[in-house]
């Protein structure tokens, strides 16, 4: 990683890169632009002293002669060997090839004595020779036996006081460095604090260089503790080191600390620049913190700062993910003011923002604006807005897009397919789903989401068959099915009333070593209970629960639910009461289950006692509670209760959804009370709703049964031209009541307008057509209509057999009501009464 830890814009050091202090104060010296012309001064009679800078090495061709080795002259020792070294002070070359002689000599090669310090500062007094220095104290500081960090320090203080050197900061860090280098933390750590104690301050170069090389060599918990010990002894640090420890807190992902780093450095009037609000933003934007990162931008503006190009994209990006598309286009327009130019990477997440908040038509719009200004999109680009054009069924645009991103060479990522098999699926398009997921498995990128859209898909839609197809694909592609893969088939199972198949997928799930979560039991506690096995579903809850694995509100209400559904709602109350000790909180869905159970079992009271208890509780009713209501004391013939909650709804300002509307129309309409039930219909339009199918085919049943066929044609005329669905019992009402007022040609023409819009009769508008034929006399054709039930395999009922009958009868076709009789009784079908007083009747 890097750390920046100088600014542009920031100015030379303030003071040396090291400096003496009293002990319990700082000192500042005169600002240096240049590590090699710091000196360290000490405090009076100190010891220490300033001397002119050496100049450079002096070029000279004559072959240097070296004082006799250490092993012919027994004498010859490091302070020998040093004064040799001071008197070549000014020509480091033949200093460094003199000590490299005497290192050779046995007794030199591993200890370390003045020799190896005076070296060291002749070296780095010269700028060509820094790098020679640098590499002795890194291969010296990697021996194990290289003395201690306060050794050293020691040393070095002391060969610059004998020698008269000038004490060179660089010395300092090269060791500081080299023992990082080495991994040496703790003599790093030690040789920095030994030089604090000597009251020797590194300026902020060094200190900056020295963390830097801490947090490069990923021991950032080292750097931390050095940081905390420089804030809590006031030694001075810059903005660049506020910069440095951020940024590695943010890479390291601890937000919190960089944020404090950032305010403690603010409080405590450190001059700060723009990378280091910069981070700052940046943190804000990791804890999705849209409005601080906003407040730190005008920040930097009030300073006259610009903001970077990155960092306004950081806060637009933000702003979109916590959906405030608002703020992020005023950023947008800031940053484009400011004189940057809109990125890819803004322009995607605003492209995003805008189909999340439904407005697809501007995400689209602004594609064709960035590639107008130049911008090529990339791979994420097409994925997002593929997935917006899905999101919102657009699957033509989804599918030109998708062409296009191939044709511009860009290989669609798996995110992308799966966005396209999702939106295909939703738009029940399930042949183009299948196109995209045999390339993505023929192209090796199908996952498992991939498999799993398909097999929820299937299961959801009862086809259990296409599913087992795509489990055995995923299978011998290797794929390995995960939890939700699981849940999908046993879902679809036990819709399908599979319960033993699910409970096998279960064992199997522990073979695979997956382990089944409260979804998993969920899915199957349902399954019992919609197939009326409520013991089996309360033990497999038991079993869950023993498990240690803690019910959610969705398994409390299916448990509640399976009761109502099974007509045991007192039961499901009792259940719930002690639910609530285990931790549940009923919410509306649970108590509108209670309710609507209740009002089936025609127990109005309770469920009535069940919705004051509901408001008790604090619960706002809403309108699914309320349209149950309605529609249960509509059903029950209690219209005064159906109004008197409709008043209510009214009261609190709840309007009233299309469901409660059609069950209030349908109670005046089967009362043939058609004025009320206009009225209603009058107040759904004018309410900004739109009728349903089945609140047509409700109005037009009313007329039928008043035989006021010219106002169901127009109902249906309207139904057409607002372009609602008609099906099949909008024709077969639409038939019945053109029969009973005689209107055959009208009959014919929606008979036959129906079956050209492949809508199939059933037995129900084949009763229709033959006892209306019958009771107009036409029953030659009522016989065609029986024949051609028959050619469809569409087994009569007995009112059909009965009509039929009866108008042979009254023909006086005897042999052919008998005919039939015996047919009725061969197709396991039981006479009615009215059938044998036909037939007694033929006999006398």
């Amino acid at each position: 990683m890097k750390f920046l830890v100088r600014f542009p814009s920031s100015s030379a050091p303030s003071r040396p890169l090291f400096s003496v202090i009293p002990s319990k104060s700082l000192s500042s010296s005169p600002s240096r632009s240049s590590i090699d012309e710091i000196t360290i001064s000490r405090l009076p009679n100190s010891g220490y002293v300033e001397r002119d800078p050496s100049s450079e090495p002096k070029n000279t061709s004559k072959i240097p002669t070296f004082p006799k080795p250490v092993t012919e002259n027994a004498a010859f020792s490091h302070k020998d060997v040093a004064d040799v070294l001071f008197s070549y002070k000014n020509d480091p070359q033949t200093a460094l090839e003199y000590f490299k002689s005497v290192g050779k000599q046995r007794g030199f090669v591993r200890e370390i004595g003045d020799s190896f310090f005076v070296l060291l500062h002749i070296l780095v007094t010269f700028p060509k020779c820094h790098d020679l220095a640098r590499s002795l104290i890194n291969d010296y500081v990697s021996w194990d036996s290289f003395p201690s960090c306060v050794v050293v320090v020691d040393h070095l203080i002391g060969c610059s006081e004998r020698f008269g050197f000038r004490l060179k900061p660089r010395l300092f860090y090269y060791f500081l460095n080299g023992y990082v280098r080495a991994r040496r933390y703790k003599d790093a750590e030690d040789c920095f604090y030994s030089l604090v104690s000597r009251g020797i301050m590194p300026s902020e170069m060094i200190l900056n260089n020295f963390l830097k090389s801490l947090i490069r060599a990923n021991v950032f918990d080292n750097a931390r503790g050095l940081f905390k010990d420089l804030v809590s002894k006031n030694i001075s640090y810059d903005c660049a080191t506020v910069y440095m420890m951020m940024c590695a807190s943010l890479n390291d992902g601890n937000v919190e600390e960089a944020e404090k780093y950032f305010l403690e450095a603010k409080n405590s009037g450190i001059k700060l620049e723009p990378p280091v609000y910069s981070a700052a933003v940046r943190a804000a934007c990791m804890k999705l913190e849209s409005n601080v990162a906003c407040g730190l931008l005008s920040e930097m503006k009030e300073r006259g700062w610009v903001p970077l190009e990155g960092t306004f994209t950081l806060v637009i990006c933000t702003c979109v993910k916590q959906r405030n598309m608002t703020e992020a286009l005023r950023l947008k327009d800031e940053m484009i003011n400011c004189g940057h130019s809109m990125n890819l990477v803004a322009a995607t997440s605003l492209m995003k923002g805008y189909y999340q908040q439904g407005d697809l038509r501007s995400s689209l719009a602004l594609l064709d604006k960035i590639v107008e200004d130049g911008l090529a999109p990339n791979k994420v680009t097409y994925a997002v807005i593929i997935e917006g054009c899905c999101a919102n069924m657009n699957m033509e645009k989804a599918k030109e897009l998708y062409g296009d991103m191939k044709s511009a060479g860009i290989q669609p990522s798996v995110y992308t397919v799966n966005s396209l098999i999702r939106g295909y699926l939703k738009s029940e398009l399930l042949d183009e789903a299948m196109k995209i997921f045999d390339v993505a498995v023929e192209d090796g990128i199908a996952n498992v989401f991939t498999y799993n859209d398909l097999l929820s898909w299937f299961c959801e839609k009862g086809r259990l068959d296409d599913a087992y197809n795509i489990w055995s694909k995923m299978i011998d592609q290797a794929v390995e099915p995960t939890v939700v893969s699981y849940n999908n088939m046993i879902r679809g199972n036990c819709r399908s009333g599979n319960m033993d198949v699910a409970l096998d997928l279960l064992s199997e799930m522990t073979v695979r070593k997956l382990k089944p979560n409260v979804i998993t039991y969920s899915i199957l506690v349902d399954g019992h209970f919609r197939k009326g096995e409520t013991e089996k579903a309360i033990g497999l809850f038991d079993h869950m629960v023993n498990l240690g694995i803690a019910p959610t509100i969705v398994t409390f209400h299916t448990v509640i639910n399976g009761f109502c559904k099974a007509g045991q709602t007192t039961l499901a109350k009792e259940k719930m009461e002690k639910f609530v000790a285990m931790g549940f909180t009923p919410g509306c869905m649970t108590y509108n289950s209670l309710i609507d159970g209740f009002i089936k079992e025609g127990d109005i009271g309770s469920a009535l006692a069940v919705y004051d208890e509901m408001c008790e509780s604090g619960l706002v009713p809403n309108v699914v509670t309320y349209t149950t209501l309605i529609d249960g004391f509509c059903k029950r013939q209690a219209m005064d209760l159906a109004l008197k909650i409709r008043s209510e709804m009214r009261a609190k300002g709840i309007a009233m959804d299309v469901t409660a509307y059609n069950a209030l129309i349908d109670a005046f309409c089967k009362r043939t009370d058609m004025k009320n039930a206009s009225q209603l219909f009058d107040e759904l339009l004018e309410g900004g709703l739109s009728p349903t199918t089945a609140v047509y085919n409700t109005m037009i049943g009313g007329f039928r049964n008043q035989n006021n066929m010219e106002a169901a044609i127009n109902l249906y005329k309207r139904m057409k031209s607002e372009g609602t669905q008609c099906d099949l019992k909008t024709y077969t009402t639409l038939i019945d009541g053109l029969l009973k007022v005689g209107n055959m040609a009208l009959t014919t023409v929606f008979y036959q307008e129906m079956l050209a819009k492949n809508i199939m009769p059933d037995v129900i508008t084949y009763s229709v057509l033959i006892h209306g034929l019958c009771n107009k006399g036409q029953l030659e054709n009522a016989r065609k209509v029986l024949d051609e039930m028959l050619n469809k395999s569409i087994t009569p009922n007995a009112l059909i057999y009965n009509t039929l009958i009866g108008q042979y009868f009254r023909e006086g076709d005897f042999h052919e009501a008998f005919r039939l009789h015996d047919e009725m009784l061969d197709s396991g079908i039981v006479a009615e009464d009215t059938a044998y007083d036909n037939l007694m009747s033929g006999k006398l």
